[in-house]
Order: C-alpha cells, then sequence, then structure tokens
C-alpha cells in the first residue's frame, strides 16, 4: 500500500471519486486528486526552482543567447530591408516602432513571464491556467512542426551554396557553355538566377509537376537535420552551448560586411534610396499591416519557445528587463542589416548601371553617334538625349538608371540566392564573402530553428507518458519523421510547396495562437493576478503602458492583423510564382484546386486542437486525460450534497496554492486545516507510512 502511495503522490493521483454512481443526468460526482506540491516555490522565498528536475541555464549569458539567436532570424536579413524600401523607406520605422511597443513587446512579456511563473512549456501552462484551453499549447506544438519543416530546407539550400562557396570563380559567376555557345536558359535570364532555379533546384515549370527528388539536396536535407538532431537531443544542455557560435557570429559577419559595403563605390546611392523617407506611405494601410506583421513574425511570438525559454529561468529573473532588451535588440539588428545589405546592393546597382553605359555605348558608336567607343559622362548623355524613341527601341539600347536598379529589389530567397549573390560577384575576393554571407545565413536560420524545436519538444516532454521515454529516442523520431516530409521540398517543385507552406502554415494560426494567448492570459488567469506574479518575480509592477497595451491595444491589433489576413487571402487569388525555362523568368501562376485544399488543411489544423479540446473537456466527452503536468488537478461535475463543501474549501483558497506549477505558497495554518479534515488513516499514512514532512500534500478540488 506504502509503495503504490508513493508512486501515486509523485505526480498527482486520483485517490477516489466520491458518489460515483450516476446521477441520471449522465455526470458524475467528485474526483479529488492529491497533488504533491515542488520542495521549493517562488513564494518560498528562497528563489529555488519549483521543479527541481526542470532543466535550467547554466547562465544568464546561455539565455540571452538563446532568445537572441531565435528571435534574430533571416527575417531581419532578407524581409525588413525590402519592407523599408516598399514601404516609405526611413519612414517606415515610424509604424514598425509603434507596433514594436504596443504589440510586440507586451505579447513578448505575456509569454516570457508565463513561462518563468509556471515552469512549464507551452501545453501544461494553458492546462493549468485552465484544462478547457489545453487546446492552445497544441495548436502551437503543431504550427511549430509544420513551420519547422520547410525552415530546415531553407538551411539545406544554405549549405549547398556554402559548399558551392569553396571555388574560384564561383559557380554562378558565369553561364555554362555547350560547344561554345552559353545556355540559351542562362543567356536569357542572368547568371546567378540560373544557378538557382536551374543547378541548385532544378525547377519544375509547375507545382503539379514535382520533377523527381534531386538527391544534392536529399542529401543536404539529411545533413540540416542530423546536425540540429545533434544540436537538441539534449535539450538546452546541448543547444545551449552552440548559441555561443550562432547567435554572435552572424554579428561579426555583419561588422564585416558593413566595413567592407560602405567603402564600395555606391553604397551611398543604396542607403540614400533606402532610407529617403517617403512619409505620404504612412497614410497607406497596408503600410501599417506590414509592419505589425513583421513585429509579430520577427520576435517568434506564439510559437511556444519564450515559454519555454522563459520556464527554465530562476523564479526571480528580471524578465522585464530581457524583453526591453531583447526587443531593442532585434529591432537595432534589423536596422543594422539593412544598412548592410543596402549598402552592398547600391555598390551592385552601380556596377550594372557602367556595365548598362558601357554597351550603350558600344551600340552608339557602331552607329556613328560617338566619336570614340568611350566617352565623358555629359558627352554620352548629350547623345542619349538626342536620340528618338523609336531609335531606342530599333537599336535595343537599355535604360540605365540607377533609382530603377535599386527599385528592383528582392525579398526572401530571391534576394539571398539571386541578388546579394550577384553582388558577391562583383567584390574582389568573391569566395571569401560568399563563404562567410552563407555561414551567416546558417547561423541565423539554425539558431531560430534549434529555438522553435525547444518549444516543441519542451511541450511534448510536459506531457508524462513521454517523460519515461529518454529525450534522445523522442527528438530522433521526430527529426526522422521531419525529414521524411521534408521530401516534399527536395523535388523540383520544392520551392513552390515551402512558399505554399510558408503562406498558410505559419501564418493564420500564429495569429490567433497569438490572440488566444493574450486573451486568456490576461482575461481568465487575470491582469492583476499576473501583474502580481510580474511583481513577485521582479520587483517592478506593471503600470498603465502595460495594462493599455496587454487589455485593450494588443488584442485590437492582433484582431486587425487576423481579419486583414483573410480578407487578403479572399480577395487577392493566391498565386506563387513559376520557374519557365523557356523565357528564362518566372511567370505568375495559380494555385490548383487540390493544393488550395492543403493549404486549408494546413491553417485548420493549426486552430482546430483549440475548439476540440475546449468542447471535449467541456462536456466531458474525453473519459482518459493524459497528465500532462505535476500537480494536475481537475474536479468532475459536483452533486448537491458535496457542493457546499466544495465551494466552501475553493474560497478558502482562491489566492493560495493551486499546484506545483503555479508556484503558490503553502503555508502551515491551511495545512493544518487540510489535515483536520482528513480522514486520520489517510494523515496517519501520510505521515508515518511516507515519512514526509508536515505541510507537503493538500488536497484541493478545482472545476473546469
Amino acid at each position: 500500500m506504502t509503495t503504490k502511495l508513493q508512486g501515486a503522490l509523485k505526480n498527482g493521483h486520483e485517490m477516489a471519486p466520491l458518489n460515483t454512481r450516476a446521477r441520471g443526468d449522465g455526470t458524475h460526482g467528485v474526483t479529488i486528486v492529491l497533488s504533491a506540491p515542488p520542495r521549493s516555490s517562488i513564494g518560498s522565498g528562497d528563489g529555488a526552482d519549483g521543479d527541481p528536475d526542470r532543466a535550467a541555464w547554466s547562465g544568464k549569458m546561455q539565455f540571452f543567447l538563446s532568445i537572441i539567436g531565435y528571435s534574430v532570424g533571416l527575417g531581419n536579413i532578407w524581409r525588413f530591408p525590402y519592407l523599408c524600401q516598399q514601404n516609405g523607406g526611413g519612414a517606415f520605422l515610424i509604424p514598425f516602432a509603434i507596433m514594436l511597443i504596443l504589440e510586440g513587446i507586451p505579447l513578448f512579456l505575456i509569454e516570457l513571464g508565463i513561462g518563468q511563473k509556471m515552469r512549464l512549456g507551452s501545453l501544461g501552462v494553458w492546462n493549468t491556467i485552465h484544462p478547457w484551453l489545453g487546446g492552445i499549447g497544441i495548436s502551437s506544438c503543431l504550427v511549430t512542426l509544420f513551420v519547422s519543416l520547410y525552415y530546415n530546407v531553407i538551411i539545406t539550400w544554405c549549405f549547398y551554396y556554402l559548399f558551392n562557396s569553396f571555388q574560384f570563380p564561383l559557380p554562378w559567376s558565369s553561364c555554362p557553355e555547350i560547344n561554345g555557345t552559353e545556355v540559351a536558359e542562362c543567356a536569357r535570364s542572368s547568371e546567378t538566377a540560373y544557378f538557382w532555379y536551374r543547378t541548385t533546384l532544378d525547377a519544375a515549370p509547375s507545382i503539379e509537376e514535382s520533377g523527381g527528388l534531386k538527391w544534392w539536396i536529399v542529401l543536404c536535407l539529411l545533413l540540416a537535420w542530423v546536425i540540429v538532431f545533434f544540436i537538441v537531443m539534449k535539450g538546452i544542455q546541448s543547444s545551449g552551448k552552440v548559441v555561443y557560435f550562432t547567435s554572435l557570429f552572424p554579428y561579426v559577419v555583419l561588422t564585416i560586411f558593413f566595413i567592407r559595403g560602405i567603402t564600395l563605390p555606391g553604397a551611398s546611392a543604396g542607403l540614400i534610396h533606402m532610407y529617403t523617407p517617403k512619409v505620404e506611405k504612412l497614410i497607406e494601410p497596408t503600410v501599417w499591416l506590414d509592419a505589425a506583421t513583421q513585429v509579430f513574425y520577427s520576435f517568434g511570438l506564439a510559437f511556444g519557445s519564450l515559454i519555454a525559454f522563459g520556464s527554465y529561468n530562476t523564479p526571480k529573473n528580471n524578465c522585464v528587463r530581457d524583453v526591453v532588451l531583447v526587443s531593442v535588440c532585434n529591432a537595432i539588428t534589423a536596422i543594422y542589416a539593412s544598412v548592410v545589405i543596402f549598402s552592398i546592393l547600391g555598390f551592385k546597382a552601380t556596377a550594372n548601371v557602367e556595365r548598362c553605359i558601357e554597351v550603350n555605348m558600344k551600340i552608339l558608336y557602331e552607329h556613328k553617334l560617338l566619336p570614340e567607343r568611350h566617352v565623358e559622362k555629359d558627352v554620352y548623355e548629350k547623345a542619349m538625349a538626342g536620340i528618338s524613341i523609336n531609335a531606342t527601341k530599333d537599336w535595343e539600347l537599355e535604360e540605365c538608371s540607377l533609382a530603377n536598379q535599386l527599385d528592383n529589389a528582392a525579398e526572401g530567397t530571391g534576394l539571398a540566392f539571386i541578388v546579394f549573390t550577384q553582388a558577391i560577384v562583383e567584390l574582389p575576393g568573391a569566395p571569401f564573402w560568399s563563404i562567410i554571407f552563407f555561414m551567416m545565413l546558417l547561423s541565423l536560420g539554425l539558431g531560430s530553428q534549434i529555438g522553435m524545436l525547444e518549444g516543441m519538444f519542451c511541450t511534448i516532454f510536459d506531457i508524462d507518458i513521454f517523460k519515461r521515454i529518454r529525450k534522445q529516442y523522442v527528438t530522433g523520431v521526430v527529426c526522422a519523421f521531419c525529414f521524411v516530409v521534408g521530401l516534399i521540398f527536395s523535388t523540383g517543385a520544392g520551392e513552390y510547396w515551402l512558399k505554399l507552406f510558408d503562406s498558410f502554415a505559419g501564418t493564420i494560426g500564429l495569429v490567433v495562437i497569438a490572440l488566444m494567448e493574450m486573451v486568456t492570459v490576461i482575461y481568465v488567469y487575470g491582469h492583476e493576478k499576473f501583474t502580481e506574479d510580474i511583481y513577485q518575480m521582479t520587483g517592478y509592477r506593471p503600470g498603465l503602458y502595460w495594462q493599455a497595451t496587454w487589455r485593450y491595444i494588443g488584442p485590437t491589433i492582433m484582431v486587425s492583423i487576423l481579419i486583414s489576413s483573410v480578407l487578403f487571402m479572399i480577395m487577392d487569388n493566391p498565386t506563387y510564382k513559376a520557374w519557365n525555362a523557356e523565357l528564362g523568368a518566372v511567370v505568375t501562376a495559380n494555385y490548383p484546386g487540390w493544393v488550395m485544399a492543403i493549404a486549408l488543411t494546413l491553417v485548420v489544423a493549426g486552430v482546430l486542437p483549440m475548439p476540440i479540446v475546449f468542447l471535449l473537456r467541456r462536456f466531458q466527452i474525453l473519459k482518459a486525460d493524459l497528465d500532462i503536468h505535476q500537480g494536475s488537478i481537475r474536479r468532475n461535475e459536483t452533486t448537491a450534497s458535496t457542493k457546499e463543501m466544495i465551494d466552501e474549501d475553493d474560497n478558502d483558497y482562491d489566492d493560495d496554492y493551486s499546484g506545483p506549477a503555479m508556484g503558490g505558497r503553502v503555508n502551515d495554518t491551511d495545512t493544518d486545516d487540510d489535515d483536520d479534515d482528513q480522514p486520520p488513516t489517510m494523515k496517519h499514512i501520510m505521515r508515518n507510512n511516507l515519512s514526509v514532512p508536515k505541510n507537503t500534500f493538500r488536497m484541493k478540488i478545482v472545476d473546469y
């Protein structure tokens, strides 16, 4: 009997059902769960862990670098500069800063603070606040899985380019030749575009034609998942050491590129073009929507990773200071990266303009409009001004405009693998710059991938059934599964599938999850209680700014993003860019119906667990439930004979300890009262047979 009780009390155990006979309305009596609190709690004053077995950061620096490595990702390099250029240049920094203050920082603190308070992963946190809301954690885990599937493919492409960078000249510096003649597809496009679409991806003409697996991409994908497995297989004990490289190395590379970039001809033109404020753009709603969306995704909100990172902190860690520091660092990094990118792109645009002028001079010289093959710029411009429009078309003269070159900006893979690689070719010692550039992208990608998977595995290992399996085995199975599913991105249509996942799997679902998180913490858990939690952990009591953004402004912005995203998705027929080999360019194509069905499935799968869990637990449909975290406590419907007793008991402990995850205080008075209500045999067993100190166990019945 003693052995059974010891095992039962370890994580909380249903001791006995009261009045288990059905009452005719389908409900049953009360289930009492006996919970074992942690050896110490946040309220104990010693600052010890709420869960003695939970992993913890080895130091403050490891935590800070991990969260920086997670938050500062590829979007800071290839998304933010593009948004700045398209949405008013320097003026875009105004809506970006406003959305950062009103949306990003408040939600950031909610995730980090609630994780630190409860010492649980995403699933455990929302189950602790209210079991009906446990689906938030499941949705977060699923969306993280979807995003991780394709995010590692970007790392795969970086590996392929990195391996090809150890050549001189770089393989994308010139078009391949057949019998002394350039390949027509490359001649019609460009060297870097051909290397990307034909050599790297071997792109299919449409998403409906897979083109088969590309063995070189499959091998790089396998390498990427093997590396990720070894990094995350032991949790933060292994990944926490890698972040010292993945978080700091990108800043070293950016600084090297910055020093080199600002000394290049044309760098100032690129920076002026990018940061010249176009204030009139601020009246366009899409600019503000882009700013809000960029802030939301740049922080990695709603993936569950920030909650996991917070749960590994010490209870007295100043999470408010961490949130402010990381937010400022994230914003500065995005601006810094923009300066680096556009200084290099300004150099590339200047080189292209000079090359364009050279071509035009040759044509003008052949038509006897220039006295020499090479003349001064003013002579060239005078000759061009005297040519009619028809002659310009007939002679195939190009418009050599620096502004036009800079306006032809790209984002995402187009910026990294086509535009920027062309700029690297122009630099002396191109292979060196290519190697460090793709090593930087690898570091940024791995940092974010590690963070996402850490949040997902933290959720998985908060489920009791997985605690019994070695972490390496579970991690290995998940990584192997992701590799197999990820093979769809290794086909000729791989990039098209990646764009589909990027557009649907991690957009609407994340916004819904973030909105539910904010509503749950502020209106279910209670903004006053959460404010008190922050005060107890940090000594700082959130004031008017935090209350206003948490309760009103933040949810409003989230709802606006959600409604706008859905409307744009419905109004604008979703399309993708497919490579046309005959034209040597990308063409816009519509998704087929069956592909849109898959896209809709991804969106629904990301949000469906929330209503499913709510309905299952609200109407007691689920007969068996998992012990999700230590101290799981639940109450079934009460009977009239026990209702009064339970209500009275609940009132006694409204502001008290409600399970190990809550970190409340168990005081002597409360425990003595509990002991008086317990049967003598139970008290005797607890105090004598189990040999545990007083004030260790308590019985509480909580409704859901």
